[in-house]
């Protein structure tokens, strides 16, 4: 089972209000398992960088500036999710600025389907905290390396909260050795070893009565 962990960064809250994606991160899992395969942008946005956005991810528009607009990466985006299930925290928010700027392309919008983490957390966990960084105190996962959002990182921490969510690594953990290239050796593919004797020999028979012959009255007669 393909899944794709999304996340992005924007200009602003409302993609009406002509705000843009300034940055795009996937993160591909296999039967619930990180598989390594990424797919991270960054976006020009073709506008100005708002003072609370720039705030909460850190993205200047001079340092966008030297990034392709949506439209150079739209192909790779699409082709990288293909049709499988996303999993987003808060998905109406990043669906909704991916499918405005699929539009502004006359592209069709992402129709798959997906799974909001939010809205799982908040069933599971009701009237807690549900934020991506709660959750990721709730499952003790490092927040360490994260000063600012960033959808890399937050696809990253996203992957682990998912996997938390429904219930640990124990579902893809026979996955997660073979994508460690752990070799696995199934039944079939053992050489085949001829059968073994288990017959004791004349000489192991004799030798096996010698030492019963002393013992007067072994266990394993008594009542015989």
């Amino acid at each position: 089972m393909r899944e794709i962990v999304v996340d992005t960064e924007t200009t602003g809250l409302d993609p009406q209000e002509g705000h843009r994606i300034v940055e795009i991160a996937c993160l591909e899992l296999m039967h619930h398992v990180p598989t390594g395969r990424k797919l991270h942008r960054y976006i020009n946005p073709e506008r100005e960088i708002p003072a609370d956005a720039l705030a909460v991810h850190g993205l200047t528009a001079e340092f966008l500036a030297g990034h392709p607009p949506f439209a150079v990466i739209a192909d790779d985006l699409v082709k990288f999710i293909g049709g499988d299930r996303l999993v987003i925290h808060n998905a109406d928010f990043d669906l909704a600025f991916i499918n405005a700027e699929l539009a502004r392309l006359d592209r069709p919008p992402l129709a798959g389907p997906f799974v909001d983490t939010l809205t799982v957390a908040r069933r599971r966990f009701p009237g807690a905290p549900a934020s991506l960084d709660a959750l990721c105190r709730r499952f003790a996962i490092d927040l360490s390396e994260r000063d600012l959002h960033g959808a890399a990182i937050d696809c990253a921490l996203l992957a682990d909260v998912y996997i938390e969510l429904l219930g640990g690594r124990q579902p893809g953990l026979d996955f997660a050795v073979a994508a460690a290239g752990i070799g696995i050796a199934l039944p079939q593919d053992r050489p085949p070893r001829a059968p073994r004797p288990h017959a004791p020999t004349f000489e192991e028979v004799a030798a096996h009565q010698a030492m019963q012959a002393p013992l007067k009255t072994p266990l394993w007669l008594a009542g015989a």
